[in-house]
């Protein structure tokens, strides 16, 4: 079935509240916020939702608040049509692609911030980052008043602060964390791939590579410090790879770790993270582990 392309907030309002007129018992939204260029790991979502919900709704919105002023905002790649037909394929009901004008019609004077979830990681490389995801996020809620919201694990702490947020507010929507979708050779999937040329993409296999030891360096019995340097060793063996972080957290607190206790001891879940810049492109990555599976 092909989805319905919507373009205005009011036309999706009407989407939403129609649907839930005809089906006022069994009613359930999905909504999947993206900035678009989508690929297998965004169709995993929709499809997710697709079999959990009678409505999935999925947006598309390069939006400006979250980039900083030296950032991709202007590259980040865009194809409308190969978006549609893959929101299809996957069972999207409504896509909705609203223009700057249509979000923003006036410069923006309320903004969504969640603190101290958004100190570390992209949140210290990119300030103001999260605040511009937790503002869209914020406003798509308001707008589609979903059910149910799909993310990718695969920027974990965007999930940590959407979902923190959502329970702030008192908001009655379900935050739905997937697993990170990656290429057969471990790559996770992202839309920023495509600028890598063949041996930026060739090194960038480290990321996996080293985040599949983790478990194992864990059992051994390192501390978070110790865990960090081994991770730092194994990424600086790939000469382009320039690392930005790679850190160890509880999830989804974002809290460090004890210093002098070995993780496998860690009575929260963890939360391996990695950005790594490969020529002009960065790239992120984790690992999200339980006491129970490292032990």
């Amino acid at each position: 079935m092909t989805p319905r392309i919507v373009r205005r907030i009011a036309e999706l309002r009407e989407e939403v509240a129609g649907y839930r007129r005809q089906q006022p018992e069994a009613a359930r939204v999905g909504l999947i916020p993206t900035m678009g260029y989508l690929h297998e790991g965004h169709a995993s979502l929709i499809r997710r939702s697709a079999q959990e919900n009678g409505l999935t709704v999925l947006s598309i919105f390069v939006n400006p608040l979250q980039f900083g002023p030296n950032e991709d905002y202007n590259r980040y790649p865009r194809d409308e049509g190969r978006d549609i037909a893959l929101a299809s394929a996957s069972g999207a009901n409504v896509v909705f692609i609203p223009t700057e004008e249509e979000m923003y019609p006036e410069p923006i004077r309320t903004t969504v911030s969640v603190s101290g979830l958004t100190d570390r990681l992209c949140g210290a490389s990119r300030p103001g980052h999260f605040d511009g995801v937790a503002t869209i996020v914020s406003k798509l809620f308001h707008i589609v008043l979903p059910d149910h919201a799909y993310f990718g694990l695969k920027d974990a702490q965007q999930v940590a602060v959407v979902a923190r947020m959502t329970r702030d507010l008192n908001l009655p929507i379900d935050i739905v964390p997937c697993m990170t979708v990656r290429e057969i050779d471990g790559l996770a999937l992202s839309s920023r791939n495509i600028y890598l040329n063949h041996e930026e993409r060739s090194q960038a296999l480290v990321l996996s590579q080293s985040l599949s030891q983790v478990p194992g360096w864990i059992e051994d019995g390192m501390t978070e410090a110790e865990l960090v340097v081994r991770i730092r060793g194994k990424i600086r063996s790939q000469p382009l790879a320039d690392i930005e972080y790679a850190e160890v957290l509880t999830f989804p607190d974002l809290t460090q770790p004890s210093a002098d206790r070995p993780l496998r001891d860690s009575k929260e879940p963890l939360l391996v993270a990695l950005a790594v810049r490969f020529g002009k492109t960065r790239l992120i990555d984790n690992v999200l582990l339980f006491p129970s599976e490292v032990k």
